[in-house]
């Protein structure tokens, strides 16, 4: 990737970070893949709506973000735990317990990226951050491969100011 990140035009790179990013979240379990469109789907168009919106929308807007996000992220990191530990209950009770065990695995990088992307949400709904307005960018931006099992999680100006600088006509490297 880095070799073929320096090859291409400077338009392309963030495309190519993007596509290696989808890459290797995909790896693990394909399907997984959607869950991260998902919530970066959530966080892309509340980002957009929040910066548009006065008072109690914007409040509303981020509240939204902020359930489904950590709804994802509490049914993925806890739903096995809670189904086993209620199944021990009611079954030591004597009673016969229905709900399956899913077998849920946790995507790797669910709570990096699940923070990441909040960040993003929460600074626009502080104005200490305009929305972004690409979505791909703002893909990237949540799912950028290096950071996401390392991380650290960075204020979205920092590391959106970095990709942008990759995009003619939007930073310093073009």
């Amino acid at each position: 990737v880095t070799g073929l990140y320096f090859v291409l035009p400077h338009r392309w790179r963030w495309l190519l970070l993007l596509v290696a990013s989808c890459w290797f979240y995909m790896a693990f379990v394909p399907v997984y893949i959607l869950i991260l469109g998902f919530t970066i789907a959530v966080d892309y168009f509340a980002g957009l709506w929040i910066e548009r919106s006065e008072g109690r929308k914007r409040k509303l807007l981020l509240t939204a973000s902020i359930v489904a996000n950590v709804g994802v992220l509490a049914f993925f990191k806890y739903f096995n735990f809670l189904n086993e530990s209620i199944a021990g209950v009611v079954r030591g009770l004597g009673f016969h317990y229905g709900v399956p065990d899913l077998g849920i695995i946790l995507p790797i990088g669910l709570s990096f990226h699940t923070f990441q992307s909040l960040s993003y949400t929460i600074e626009v709904y502080r104005r200490h951050q305009k929305a972004e307005h690409r979505f791909g960018i703002f893909a990237l931006y949540v799912m950028f491969y290096p950071q996401l099992v390392a991380g650290p999680i960075e204020r979205p100006g920092n590391l959106l100011n970095q990709i942008n600088s990759t995009v003619p006509g939007t930073g310093m490297l073009s």
